[in-house]
């Protein structure tokens, strides 16, 4: 194992203290690295929290910032944050309209943000679950929340900077989930500082279909096929899950899982563009990049989110955070 660290017991917190002081401009490091929040919070706007296990960077803390996220909890790597840490960044950041947790569908993150919910006052949850590779896996009771999870934050977030309440933002989060759908594929294994060795072991010519963000087996392991096939592959559980709603104007999001270089990133992108579009979706908005990651892992997955008027204009709408930033 080769990585730029000192000691693996403090990679995470030496990561948090260098990430805000970069940051330093919009962000804010929490008491003992329990969250990442907001410089400037808005009275008055409902305060939206996520957060998960480490290695997924940009996400969580990468979403911090006007128009998307107020806090983000970090775990230990792959680890779900505990529950002092939501209730900790929920108490720094609400400003009396409520706190909406953004949660991804892993038993650690969603028993532990509960624990947390059931401690306070004035917050309601959405759970994302956008990954149609597998329906129950080493770390989920039902479907994984994955890549999608940034298009959630984004519409939600710009929702919340235009004022609206609690209960209609989760509204509108639980509807772009219900309209996203994604799918990945691992080239290598990740390599966790802790363990020191890859997550799982595969062959040169081999690739793990369905893989999830910490390495869970996917649907299946099979020889290395060309781009062109492997979004095809994608694209149709894609579509097939979708069904009836695959039509019309969409989001089209291809993530990097951290190891593979952006001139494959938009490889696929082109792939899959002309699959959807065939098939009769209009990609009207579009993203590149590794954003939804596992640590040094090469593969990517593809996410596409069916749009309408109101989600379009809010994930159109200005963003300011480390790892997103347009319109301002």
């Amino acid at each position: 194992m080769k990585k730029f660290m000192n000691s693996v017991d403090t990679v995470l917190i030496e990561s948090l203290d260098g990430f805000v002081a970069a940051h330093a401009d919009i962000l804010l490091l929490g008491d003992e690295h329990k969250f990442i929040r907001r410089k400037t919070l808005r009275p008055g706007k409902v305060a939206l929290i996520s957060g998960g296990g480490s290695g997924h960077e940009p996400l969580h803390g990468g979403f911090v910032g006007h128009g998307m996220l107020d806090a983000a909890c970090p775990g230990q790597v792959f680890t779900s944050p505990t529950p002092d840490q939501m209730l900790a960044a929920a108490q720094a950041v609400d400003t009396g309209a409520g706190c909406l947790f953004i949660v991804k569908n892993y038993e650690g993150d969603v028993m532990n943000f509960d624990m947390a919910a059931e401690m306070s006052e004035g917050v309601q949850q959405i759970v994302t679950n956008d990954d149609v590779a597998v329906e129950n896996s080493s770390y989920t009771t039902g479907r994984r929340g994955v890549a999608g999870t940034l298009v959630v934050e984004k519409i939600v977030g710009a929702a919340a900077e235009h004022g609206l309440a609690l209960a209609p933002l989760k509204a509108l989060g639980d509807r772009v989930n219900t309209a996203t759908r994604s799918m990945g594929v691992a080239l290598t294994s990740c390599t966790v500082p802790a363990a020191g060795k890859p997550t799982f072991d595969i062959g040169d010519g081999e690739m793990e279909f369905g893989v999830g963000i910490h390495g869970e087996p996917g649907r299946r392991r099979d020889t290395l096929k060309s781009a062109d096939d492997i979004a095809e592959e994608i694209c149709a559980a894609i579509l097939g899950d979708l069904g009836d709603k695959a039509k019309g104007p969409a989001l089209l999001f291809v993530n990097g899982f951290g190891g593979t270089p952006l001139m494959e990133l938009y490889l696929m992108y082109n792939s899959a563009r002309a699959i959807f579009e065939k098939h009769g979706v209009a990609v009207t908005r579009s993203l590149v990049g590794s954003y939804v990651t596992s640590l040094d892992m090469a593969g990517c997955s593809i996410t596409l989110t069916m749009l309408d008027d109101e989600t379009t204009k809010f994930w159109d709408a200005p963003v300011h955070t480390a790892a997103l930033r347009w319109g301002m």
